[in-house]
């Protein structure tokens, strides 16, 4: 199929060009139409509930508003997760649903099930409300209003809140895109109605009675309208204060002369009571707005829009006031955005330096080059189609070096076809066409293998779900995408320009990429054949290194993803609980003037408390200070990023008693959205009791500060808010006849305001609220001397209530609703998993109460849940690359050759990240995913090229692996080259959103430099290793590669030795036809349980005009029962059938053991066989060297020895013959008991030929053939027998119940009866057989009867036979003996006879030796006795010179 798309492209050049074209129009026309983002949106799919309640302290929050709503939402669909946050004035719930739902969905669900909740809070608390749809990268813009310079007193806090609320948000609303506009810092305008507590005394006014009066008289009415010709008038009551005046002038009650409002009470502009504050550079009291961005919008449309609108709003404000963004992202966007451009470019230049370096043609280099732009426009088109963002992660792993491998691979194999051409005349264009298509159809099956195990790669990434799912998930689609388009490009567009743009001459005269490939090759091949010599020490090195590689890696520590530097700060600064809002705002302007002296900060913003729409709900003692960096290039410091954030820290530790910690502003939020906490590592106590739980998270702090890496812990404050506590005395009540609620009411509109309506200026709307005056508001005086009426006159809250400062809760966290505290750090100069390691350690320690308990959270958690996941997607890569192989070569052995590139490459990544001192991380390890589909693409070039060459008939070994390492030398190196140089600039890259691509990179160069080794050394050796019985130096070497380099699935296990019994169990277990005959008998035993069978019970109806001119309605039932003797027939006819099923079961099981037994007796023999040749072999040997012995001293002929060598080669000729029946003997051994293990038999110690039994043994009616045959005849009498029975009458029973409606006589009264009426009867009868065959079926089994006897009596002749052979095998086996013994006889007499003459000559020559050299003693070491010498000098080489050696 490949062959005729490459044939199809070369052949149609135009229609390849023109859809080339359209490829490129839609690249780009995509291009301009695709999302773009700095990184992939990770938040999960979650809905937050916030309800306001002013008045509530956080157990009343918790007890009335949280738990309610989590009880409600709780069996919600879907629903993964809840937490929950309840402090003074505000509840925050966070509702974590699976991936899969819709958020809009969700939301419904979660809006259905407040209805419910709202039912169980108390009326007039706060209503639950859900927080826009948007993320944590939804703050896409954030913004300050504030004065000029010159007119920095000009405007109130008040005065910018407003145009911020009715001027700026109001005109950015409706922009498409937003989600909301979060409003932040300045005073919320109010019409205050400012009560003064003396004056209500003396007037004897009650706060109600102001209250009642405001809502009494401030309304609108309107009375339809009058119809007065020729004109309607409409009719409208107009009561609406819209000045301070009109509310001044409002009656209090009804008093001569009228009491007003501005005689008790002060009526003013004021603002609401705030709940955070917005800072500008530590000077001005700020207010900003954050704009929030609809879940799944395009980031950078939405802030264009944006931008779009500011001029317009700009000019609707004074002059004088300005809108100044402070965080903006397309800023991040197109920092991250340039990186990856310049990566790409960077690595783009690289890859076509290289391809014109090595293919030494600029034509072959540029065509290969531009399936670069190609393939991405193709991945842009994809992206676009799929609706892929195009993000720091979905464009950062692009590699052009890896996408233009398999174009690469078929120019090259191109280049080199036309290189080694014979004639170098100019070529036709069919004829360069014919040779492109050679060239390319011949390499091409590997390339694309090679690509497609790259694709395949990248499909476990894709089932990645959660955080690191949404991180990669995009990567490897636009990796797929790019490789795909590459992929069609190199079957399509190279081979068609190759053909028409390649110089149609070759050149004799060498370029310089021959030169340099010649030169590496002359360097490569003495390396070589060295490393052939030095196998053995190669393969050991490697497998050292990989052991070695794999005990770094289990101690390399972890980290989720490697922080993207976003280039802004934020500094999260915590004050004690109970601290005020001007002494927080106070706190962070002062730290934000230290951080402006820095020259690196452009502004300062510093935002304390909660926002309007509270989704970050901070407290009052906590701020977030923003800080704007300028751009890198303008720092004349020198400082890097890391130390000017640590310069900041240390510089605001001279404001005592204040928590900073350092952290980003998208870092933060995502942390805050997904896990509830703002830090990378969280440690959750779960627990009852609060105190309880701030007391261990002090004791796990302190254990967290001892902790190298880790930042100062940060224990989330539950405790310590400072409280007025108002207790009541119920006795006291009930005197001055008030209840709790009446009570309660004065104490909350006097302190915190209460809302008496509204105040119209045109179309803003303010509140319109009655409180006490500041002044009033000060201290507990205020709160004793609070005036409450009664029926009798007015009494102070004193005499109520027992009023004293007290200290609480300052918030109550819960999550999976349970309590829980958080104790909170980030790491700095270590990776997350060696740091939670060390503090797990610690916390062994630490007991717990019963029902407490540790959980972690965090970035560490995420990684936790990666790493599991990779777990799983890892060795699916490997699994699903090793299938492929499989696919490809169609050998368990080639695969697993190709396959030790994965571990080799495994060893170059992780050196690299150690040598880098990079941690593992998500990003490390997609890099190792990829890393192992590149490594194997060169293992497959060249292994498919020794195939290729074994196909062309080139048998020498040696020679064809040295032949095509040569052939593919340049392609190897290319290949590596590109795809590891293509990576150096993301490698290296400073850039923004750098840190997340350097892991991956790193991983990806280190690991093909070491594969490359691999694939120009170990490879080739381990091919000539299993590929040939080559003499190895180290015979251990093989053993060692297969055991330690190729860990795999399918490991290799030594060979096992079976005895007898053992092989015949094995076989009886796995052989298939015994299984399927145990199946049989297993179906029979089944059976036999259906003898009791009876026949179907009959079921009958019947409706209409079957017995009157009515329809009636009848049912019956009927069941038709055989006499006893049928179930006993066919109980016994199963029951034979059974035996006869253990019969064949028997029969198959001992043919199967005559089968082993044959084959295993046959091996014995062969076993013994080669022993007695390899004595003969030895014996010959011996032979041939005293010939030669005795022909050198003149004592026999020149034709001893050839008589010798003649028969050593019938000996060895012999040994090769037996070898031969011996694999096959094992081959039809192995097929009987149906396994591929290697296996030996066990060898017996003396071999014993195989001799028939007496023949008085043997019962040959009991052998299974026999009885089957008894057994057929059984069956065929119980057949007969139960036809017999069968032929006997059924019996019938019935029931019938009908209705008959119409008059019947019932009881001697005609009665009419209708349908509910019914009438029954039963009924019996026979059924007996007339029509029936059954004197034939009985015959038939009479004859059957006949033929099984008849086949008994055949084998009781043949037992006699047999019993007469048996006796003649005897006879023969006793001549065999005989002839064995006389034959060993024999031999032994033709070995002295050989031996003797030369003993002689030995013996006497020693004894002249010792008798010249005067020793005493020779002892003869053939009489059992050592030769002991007395003389100390060596009479060896006297006796050999005597004897003429």
């Amino acid at each position: 199929m490949l062959d005729k798309i490459i044939l199809f492209s070369i052949k149609n050049k135009l229609f390849v060009g023109f859809m080339t074209l359209m490829l490129i129009f839609w690249g780009v026309w995509s291009a301009t139409r695709l999302p773009i983002d700095a990184v992939p949106d990770i938040t999960n799919n979650q809905v937050q509930i916030i309800t306001s309640t002013p008045t509530l302290a956080s157990q009343e929050v918790e007890q009335l508003v949280t738990f309610p709503i989590e009880q409600a939402i709780a069996n919600i669909p879907g629903l993964e997760e809840t937490r929950s946050i309840s402090r003074f004035g505000l509840s925050v719930i966070t509702a974590v649903f699976s991936e899969d739902m819709d958020i809009y969905f969700a939301r419904q669900l979660v809006n259905e099930k407040l209805k419910e909740a709202q039912e169980q809070i108390p009326q007039g608390i706060g209503s639950p409300e859900l927080s826009p749809v948007s993320t944590g990268l939804g703050e896409v813009y954030q913004y300050i209003i504030r004065p000029t310079e010159q007119s920095k007193n000009k405007y109130s806090a008040k005065d910018l809140r407003t145009m911020q609320d009715w001027i700026v948000a109001r005109q950015l609303y409706g922009t498409k895109g937003i989600a909301e506009i979060n409003s932040f810092g300045g005073e919320l305008k109010q019409y205050e109605v400012v009560i003064d507590p003396d004056r209500l005394r003396a007037m004897g006014v009650s706060v109600s009675d102001i209250f009642t009066a405001l809502e009494q008289n401030n309304q609108n009415t309107g009375g339809a309208y009058i119809d007065k010709r020729p004109n309607a008038y409409f009719i409208r009551g107009i009561g609406m204060a819209r000045s301070l005046e009109d509310i001044g002038n409002i009656a209090v009650g009804k008093h001569t002369p009228p009491l007003f409002i501005k005689h008790v009470a002060e009526v003013r502009l004021g603002s609401a009571l705030r709940y955070g504050a917005l800072s500008y550079n530590g000077e001005v009291d700020a207010v900003g707005g954050v704009v929030m961005m609809l879940k799944g919008e395009n980031s950078h449309e939405v802030v264009s829009r944006i931008k779009e609108k500011l001029p317009t709003i700009q000019q609707s404000l004074p002059e004088d006031i300005v809108i100044e963004p402070f965080l903006d992202r397309t800023d991040l966007v197109q920092r991250a955005i340039h990186t990856v451009e310049k990566n790409l470019l960077e690595g783009a230049l690289i890859v076509i330096f290289i391809l014109v370096l090595f293919l030494g043609n600029l034509r072959a280099g540029l065509i290969v080059a531009t399936a670069i732009p190609l393939s991405l426009l193709f991945a842009l088109g994809m992206m676009n189609l799929f609706g892929v963002s195009a993000n720091l992660m979905s464009l950062g792993a692009i590699d052009f070096g890896i996408i233009v491998d398999g174009s690469v691979i078929v120019v090259e194999a191109v280049m080199h076809h036309l290189a080694i051409r014979k004639n170098h005349q100019r070529l036709t264009q069919a004829q360069m066409d014919e040779e492109v298509f050679h060239s390319a159809s011949k390499i091409r099956s590997s390339a694309a293998f090679g690509e497609i195990i790259i694709l395949m790669v990248y499909i476990p990434i894709l089932t990645l779900v959660g955080v690191e799912g949404k991180m990669f998930r995009p990567m490897a689609q636009t990796v797929v995408f790019a490789i795909l388009g590459a992929l069609i490009l190199s079957l399509t567009y190279i081979p068609a320009m190759s053909a028409l743009l390649l110089p149609k001459t070759v050149s004799d005269k060498r370029s310089f990429a021959e030169r340099m490939i010649s030169w590496l090759y002359r360097h490569y091949q003495p390396l070589f054949v060295r490393s052939i010599r030095l196998r053995g020490w190669i393969i050991g090195s490697t497998v050292v290194l990989f052991v070695l590689a794999v005990g770094i890696f289990s101690r390399m520590g972890g980290e989720f993803i490697p922080q993207l530097q976003e280039g802004d700060f934020v500094f999260e600064c915590i004050l004690p609980p109970g601290t005020s809002l001007k002494q927080s705002l106070e706190t962070s302007m002062q730290a934000s003037r230290l951080i402006r002296e820095f020259d690196e900060v452009k502004m300062v913003i510093g935002k304390t408390g909660s926002a309007e729409i509270p989704t970050d709900p901070m407290p009052l003692e906590a701020s977030d200070i923003v800080i704007v960096l300028k751009s890198q290039d303008q720092w004349k410091s020198g400082r890097s990023y890391e130390e000017l954030g640590d310069a900041i820290i240390e510089r605001l530790k001279d404001i005592p008693g204040v928590f900073f910690e350092k952290s980003q502003p998208i870092q933060m939020h995502f942390n805050e959205l997904m896990t509830g906490v703002r830090q990378d590592v969280t440690i959750k106590i779960f627990g009852e009791n609060m105190d309880t739980l701030a007391h261990y998270a002090q004791r796990v702090s302190q254990l967290i500060q001892k902790t190298e890496g880790a930042t100062a812990p940060q224990v989330e404050k539950v405790s310590g808010l400072p409280q007025i506590n108002v207790t009541y005395d119920r006795v006291r009540l009930a005197n001055y006849g008030l209840s709790v609620q009446e009570v309660n009411e004065v104490l909350s509109t006097a302190f915190a305001g209460k809302k008496a309506g509204v105040v119209f200026e045109n179309e803003r709307r303010f509140d319109l609220v009655v409180r006490l005056d500041s002044l009033h508001r000060t201290g507990i005086d205020d709160v004793q001397h609070m005036m409450v009426a009664t029926e009798n006159g007015q009494v102070p809250m004193s005499q109520l209530a027992t009023i004293k400062y007290e200290l609480g809760p300052a918030q109550v966290s819960r999550e999976a609703g349970k309590r829980r505290i958080v104790i909170g750090f980030n790491v700095q100069g270590r990776d997350v998993q060696s740091v939670v390691s060390d503090i797990e350690q610690k916390l062994k320690g630490v007991k717990l109460p019963t029902g407490y308990y540790f959980t972690y959270g965090g970035q560490f958690e995420n990684l936790q849940q990666a790493t599991d996941r990779l777990l799983i997607a890892v060795p699916v890569a490997l699994l699903l690359i090793f299938f492929l192989l499989y696919l490809a070569f169609h050998s368990i052995k080639q695969s697993l050759l190709i396959f030790s590139a994965i571990p080799m490459s495994a060893i170059g990544g992780v050196f690299a990240l150690l040598l880098r001192g990079m941690p593992f991380s998500i990003s490390a390890g997609i890099g190792f995913i990829a890393l192992f589909g590149v490594a194997v693409l060169n293992g497959i070039v060249l292994i498919g090229t020794f195939n290729q060459l074994k196909k062309e008939g080139m048998t020498n070994l040696l020679h064809r692996v040295i032949t095509g390492t040569e052939m593919r030398l340049r392609p190897v190196l290319m290949t590596a080259m590109v795809a590891s140089l293509g990576f150096l600039p993301m490698a290296l890259s400073q850039g923004a959103g750098a840190e997340v691509q350097r892991p991956l990179a790193t991983v990806v160069i280190g690991g093909l430099v070491s594969a490359t080794f691999l694939t120009l050394f170990v490879l080739p050796l381990l091919y000539i290793a299993f590929n040939s019985t080559f003499s190895w130096r180290r015979p251990s070497a093989k053993v060692l590669t297969i055991a330690l380099l190729l860990i795999s699935p399918i490991a290799l296990h030594a060979q096992q030795s079976y005895s007898l019994q053992e092989i015949e169990q094995i076989a009886l277990k796995n052989n298939g036809v015994i299984k399927a005959a145990q199946l049989k008998l297993q179906g029979a035993s089944a059976k036999e349980r259906t003898s009791f069978e009876l026949a179907k019970t009959d079921f009958t109806g019947q409706y209409g005009q079957y017995s009157s001119a009515e329809k009636d309605l009848s049912v019956g039932v009927s069941q038709s029962i055989p006499l006893p003797t049928v179930f006993a027939a066919r109980k016994k006819l199963y029951q034979a059938e059974t035996q006869l099923q253990q019969g064949q079961l028997a029969l198959q099981q001992n043919e199967l053991k005559r089968q082993v037994r044959n084959a295993y007796q046959q091996l014995q023999y062969l076993t013994f066989k080669e022993e007695q040749l390899l004595q003969l072999d030895s014996l010959y040997n011996n032979f041939i060297r005293i010939a030669e012995v005795r022909y050198k001293a003149g004592d026999t002929k020149k034709i001893d020895i050839n008589t010798a060598q003649v028969k050593k080669g019938e000996i060895s000729l012999l040994l090769q013959q037996n070898k031969t029946i011996q694999q096959a003997t094992y081959r039809n051994l192995r097929t009987l008991m149906q396994t591929e293990e290697a296996f030996t038999i066990t060898k017996s110690p003396v071999y014993e030929p195989l001799l028939l039994s007496e023949p008085s043994d043997v019962q040959l009616s009991q052998h299974p053939l026999v009885q089957l045959s008894y057994q057929e005849a059984n069956i065929a009498e119980h057949n007969k027998r139960l036809e017999r029975a069968q032929a006997l009458p059924d019996l019938t029973l019935g029931y019938t119940n009908q209705s008959l409606i119409g008059m019947q006589t019932i009881g001697g009264v005609e009665t009419y009866t209708d349908r509910s009426k019914r009438f029954h009867f039963a009924t019996i009868g026979l059924s007996v057989p007339i029509f029936t065959a059954t004197r034939a079926k009985v015959k038939a089994y009479k004859y059957q009867k006949e033929a099984a006897a008849l086949t008994e009596a055949q084998l009781k002749a043949r037992e006699t036979e047999f019993l007469k052979k048996s006796e003649e095998i005897q006879t023969m086996e006793n001549n065999i003996r005989q002839s064995q013994q006389t034959a060993a006889q024999n031999l032994q007499k033709k070995q002295q006879e050989l031996v003797e003459p030369l003993l002689k000559k030995v013996k006497s020559s020693i004894e002249k030796v010792a008798k010249a050299k005067g020793v005493q003693y020779v002892l003869d070491s053939s009489a059992g006795s050592s030769v002991i010498v007395a003389s100390g000098e060596d009479l060896y080489s006297s006796v050999k010179k005597d004897l003429g050696f």
